[in-house]
C-alpha cells in the first residue's frame, strides 16, 4: 500500500467490554482516542473473554469483536461475518499457560497424585497409626514414569508444539499429527518429533495422547469412539482443547473398563466430575496472570490497528491484511463477499465521481474478502451509498 504520514486528527472510538479485560490490554487503548467500559452505547468494538454473545443483538455501530483468548465458540462468528465485522482472537498468547498445565496433567495422572491426595486427606489417628496406614496402602497409588513413554500430540499449533517440546525435555518420545501445521510452528517443533500418518496411527503408537485442536463443526467428536476403542490399554488421554472434540460417552466407557488409565480435561461435566479415573479441572488452561495479560494486549492491539488503519491481523473470519497508516487522503475499508466484479464496481463508482485511487488492496479468504482503497479526497455520501449498494458488499468504513 501507499505509505502515508500519520497526521490526521484522531477519532474517538467507543469500546464495550464484557468480563474483566486485563488492564495491560486496556492500557494499549489511549484515553484521548478511546472510550472504554462495560456501559457503552453504540460501540465501535467489543472486547470480551468468555461472555456468550450468542443471542445478543449486534449493534449497528459495531465494526469489530476482539476475543482475549484463542477459542471463539462463545461468538456467533457467521452472523458477524455476514455483517462484514471481523472477529479477532489471540492465538498463542496463552500457549505457555496451557502447555504447562498439560504437562502438569501428565504428571498428576501418571503418578496417581489426585487419588493419593484424597487418601491422605482422609487419614485419621496418631502419627504411628497414620504411618502404618500409609505403608499398607501406598501400593495402590503406584504409578509410572513419563521418561521413555510415547506422547501423541494431536494439533501442532502454538500450544501443541510447546507441549511436545516440554515433554521431549522430560524424556518422552514424541509423535504428532496436524495436516494443517504452519511452517512457523514446524520450525519450532523439536527435531526428535516423529510425524504420524493419521490419527489412527498416532493412537496406535502413543502411551499418552494430548489434544490441542479448535472446536468447530469439522472437529466436533473428531477424537471418536473408534479412536478411543483403539487406544493402548492403560493410556492417558488429555484434553485441553474443548469438551466437544472428544466423544465423552466413549471416554466414560473406556474409563469404566480400565482401558483408559486416566482422562485429564479442563472442561467439567456432571458425568466426569466424580469419576475416580478422571482428573477434571475448572477451565484453568489460560488462568494465569501472564496469559490474561498477553491475550488482552494482543487483541487490543489488533482491534486498534483495525479501527485506526484498517489492518486485519489474527481474524478468524477475514483475510490477513497489513497496511501502513493512512495520513493524507482517505481510506475506504470494505468487507465483501468473494464474488466476481465487486472490486471493478468499486473502482467504477470512485472513477465516475472523479476520485483518484492512490492504492488498492484486495484479499480473500474462502467466501469472503476485504478491500482497502486509498483515495486522494473525501468520498461524498452518495458515493459511499453507491458502494454499499454493490452486490456482495457487506460493510463500508471510512478512515
Amino acid at each position: 500500500m501507499h505509505k502515508f504520514n500519520e497526521n490526521k486528527d484522531k477519532q474517538m472510538f467507543k469500546i464495550l467490554t464484557y468480563n474483566n479485560i486485563s488492564r495491560a490490554g486496556l492500557d494499549r487503548l489511549p484515553s484521548e482516542s478511546y472510550q472504554v467500559g462495560a456501559e457503552i452505547d453504540n460501540p465501535d468494538a467489543i472486547l470480551l473473554r468468555s461472555f456468550n454473545l450468542h443471542g445478543q443483538a449486534i449493534p449497528e455501530s459495531l465494526k469489530a469483536v476482539g476475543r482475549a483468548g484463542a477459542g471463539v465458540n462463545n461468538i456467533p462468528v457467521a452472523e458477524y461475518t455476514k455483517r462484514g465485522i471481523p472477529v479477532f482472537n489471540a492465538p498463542g498468547a496463552n500457549s505457555n499457560a496451557v502447555a504447562e498445565l498439560a504437562i502438569a496433567g501428565m504428571l498428576l495422572a501418571a503418578r496417581n497424585i489426585v487419588p493419593a491426595l484424597k487418601f491422605i486427606h482422609g487419614l485419621e489417628g496418631d502419627e504411628k497409626s497414620i504411618s502404618n496406614q500409609i505403608e499398607k496402602n501406598k501400593k495402590y497409588f503406584a504409578g509410572f514414569e513419563l521418561s521413555g513413554k510415547t506422547l501423541g500430540v494431536l494439533g501442532l499449533g502454538a500450544i501443541g508444539v510447546k507441549v511436545a517440546n516440554s515433554a521431549a525435555a522430560l524424556g518422552l518420545n514424541i509423535i504428532g499429527f496436524d495436516p494443517f501445521m504452519s511452517l512457523a510452528n514446524a520450525w519450532k517443533l523439536t527435531s526428535s518429533a516423529i510425524p504420524a500418518a493419521t490419527i489412527d496411527d498416532l493412537v496406535s503408537r502413543a502411551d499418552l495422547i494430548s489434544l490441542h485442536i479448535p472446536l468447530n463443526d469439522k472437529t466436533r467428536n473428531l477424537f471418536s469412539k473408534d479412536h478411543i476403542d483403539s487406544i493402548k490399554k492403560g493410556s492417558i488421554l488429555l484434553n485441553f482443547s474443548r469438551a466437544g472434540v472428544v466423544d465423552e460417552a466413549a471416554v466414560l466407557t473406556a474409563l469404566d473398563s480400565g482401558a483408559l488409565h486416566a482422562y485429564v480435561c479442563d472442561f467439567p461435566t456432571p458425568a466426569l466430575i466424580n469419576h475416580p479415573r478422571a482428573i477434571v479441572l475448572p477451565h484453568l488452561g489460560a488462568s494465569t496472570e501472564e496469559a490474561e495479560d498477553n491475550c488482552a494486549v494482543m487483541v487490543a492491539e489488533q482491534v486498534r490497528e483495525f479501527l485506526e488503519h484498517g489492518s486485519i491481523r489474527n481474524s478468524v473470519n477475514f483475510p490477513e491484511v497489513f497496511v501502513t497508516p493512512c495520513g493524507e487522503g482517505v481510506r475506504l475499508c470494505i468487507a465483501n463477499q468473494n464474488i466476481p466484479g465487486v472490486v471493478g464496481h468499486i473502482s467504477s463508482a470512485l472513477g465516475d465521481a472523479g476520485l483518484n485511487i492512490l492504492d488498492l488492496l484486495n484479499k480473500s479468504r474462502g467466501d469472503y474478502a476485504y478491500t482497502l482503497v486509498d483515495i486522494q479526497a473525501d468520498a461524498p455520501l452518495e458515493v459511499l451509498e453507491r458502494i454499499r449498494s454493490i452486490e456482495g458488499v457487506l460493510s463500508v468504513r471510512v478512515i
